[in-house]
């Protein structure tokens, strides 16, 4: 499990977490600005407990890697037109946008989780850091279990080919002597239709004896009668 120093030392490390930001809310809840989007220096401030300077050296220092994942400073007339559609900051809590102010740098959630990998100084950052570290080892252990579970299937599955292979031999005698019943049940119905045929004969010859026999009794009754006379 990768420390919380090479969190806050690496900025690789810190671009494979930057998309987890659920990690935010877990923690504490985060304010935005009444654009739903954004939160302003003082907001990232007030989330992490500490002063707006903080938030400014860290911004300083790293602006390449926030900007990379959402901070944008909005000025002249940007700035203007962002005040104008989205009135006032009021509702969180920091009142209406200077008239004369001359920038405005803006935070994406991304970015104020940069800041969170970034920040040391701060016990809120801290825990950020932490949730993310513990849910990945949470990950890596479901991966491992996962793998294991994967390699007792293959395990499995290797015992069922070897006991298949065993098996082909069997059921190829089977095959044969299945055949060969075949090939008797063939032999067994040409007999059977052979026999078949052999009775319906005999039936035709039986229906003539019988008519001959008919025939036979109708000329003894006729010698008789004559024999009378």
């Amino acid at each position: 499990m990768p420390s919380e120093i090479a969190l806050l030392e690496s900025r690789a490390m810190r671009v494979e977490h930057v998309g987890r930001v659920e990690a935010l809310d877990k923690v504490k809840a985060l304010r935005l600005l009444p654009d739903s989007v954004h939160v302003s220096t003082e907001g990232v401030a007030r989330y992490f407990e500490v002063s707006t300077e903080v938030i400014k050296k860290v911004t300083q220092r790293h602006r390449d890697e926030l900007t990379e994942n959402g901070m944008q400073v909005v000025k002249g007339s940007d700035l203007g037109k962002y005040q104008r559609d989205n009135v006032s900051l009021s509702s969180e809590g920091e009142g209406s946008y200077p008239q004369r102010r001359s920038s405005l740098t803006l935070f994406t959630r991304r970015a104020v989780l940069n800041v969170a990998m970034l920040l040391r100084d701060s016990d809120i950052a801290r825990r950020v850091r932490t949730y993310l570290l513990d849910a990945e080892e949470g990950w890596r252990e479901g991966y491992a279990s996962l793998d294991r579970r994967v390699t007792n299937l293959e395990q499995c599955l290797a015992g069922v080919g070897t006991a298949l292979q065993e098996l082909g031999p069997v059921l190829e005698r089977m095959s044969q002597r299945l055949d060969s019943l075949d090939q008797r049940l063939d032999a067994t119905n040409r007999v059977v239709a052979a026999m078949s045929n052999r009775l319906c004969e005999l039936s035709d010859d039986m229906i003539r004896m019988d008519a001959r026999m008919d025939d036979f009794a109708r000329q003894l009754r006729d010698l008789r009668r004559r024999r009378r006379r």
